[in-house]
């Protein structure tokens, strides 16, 4: 069982960010070789944050030695090594997969340059970030970052949402 907890922080505006977060995590798992996660009996959760790009910055900075912000950061809890184990989960049968953190105003500028809605841009990065948890990594090399955007391309156009990787002729 999939459980998303949210903190909605400033400066992100009023909206159902909630159920946004809790349609990306599902669609994102649901859409990777991880589906099953989503079948278990035990809860999985996946902690998301909206906040401030001074706030992800700072993360950045302690956690990867960049001192910018980015558009989204995930903290994986659960090694991919180790997700098969996840069924019999910990002592009180929650497993905590990972958090992702979004910054607002990286998401809103990126956003405005695609041409799409914010609440579809931050899907997109929820998507990304839920992979990350699940031990994807665009970084290890083209092969692996064309399979990661292909699992996003599904799970978003599941939720009618179009692919972001798609070239605009403008």
């Amino acid at each position: 069982m999939i459980h998303v907890e949210t903190a909605i922080e400033r400066p992100w505006p009023g909206g159902n960010w909630d159920a946004l977060a809790d349609r990306a995590v599902r669609a994102a798992i649901e859409a990777s070789a991880r589906g099953d996660i989503a079948l278990l009996r035990t809860i999985v959760e996946v902690s998301v944050r909206y906040t401030s790009d001074e706030e992800v910055r700072k993360l950045n900075l302690s956690y990867r030695q960049k001192d910018k912000p980015t558009n989204v950061l995930s903290f994986p809890m659960v090694q991919p090594d180790l997700l098969d184990a996840i069924n019999a989960g910990d002592d009180d049968g929650e497993t905590l997969l990972g958090d992702i953190v979004l910054a607002h105003g990286v998401c809103a500028r990126e956003a405005q340059e695609k041409q799409a809605s914010v609440e579809d841009h931050a899907t997109h990065l929820i998507v990304h970030g839920t992979l990350h948890l699940l031990g994807y990594d665009h970084e290890q090399g083209e092969a692996e970052a064309e399979a990661m955007e292909e699992i996003e391309r599904v799970a978003l156009a599941a939720l009618g949402i179009d692919d972001p990787y798609a070239v605009r002729e403008d």
